[in-house]
């Protein structure tokens, strides 16, 4: 990944196609008061961060489940029988 580059708000205001080209190239990190407010990412990073943050939960969901967490079917039905017996109720 390239290098992250900070700019204020007031400077991107006045540049931002500038600043768009960049982050095509790497992260552009803007600030305001001196303090990180936002990123701006390309289209093909923000995938590739969805698509890796997709990934990461799937593995987590089937390492529960192995270990002996329930699994989504099984969540589904103990809230619809909790839901049968409120209705009950």
């Amino acid at each position: 990944m390239a290098m992250l580059r900070k700019v204020n708000a007031t400077e991107m205001k006045q540049r931002l196609g500038q600043y768009i080209d960049y982050a095509l190239a790497g992260p552009v990190m803007v600030e305001k008061s001196g303090r990180p407010l936002v990123v701006l990412l390309s289209v093909d990073e923000y995938e590739r961060l969805c698509a890796f943050e997709d990934a990461f939960w799937a593995r987590k969901s089937k390492e529960a489940e192995a270990s002996g967490w329930a699994s989504e079917a099984e969540v589904a039905a103990l809230i619809e029988r909790f839901n049968r017996e409120e209705a009950g109720a």
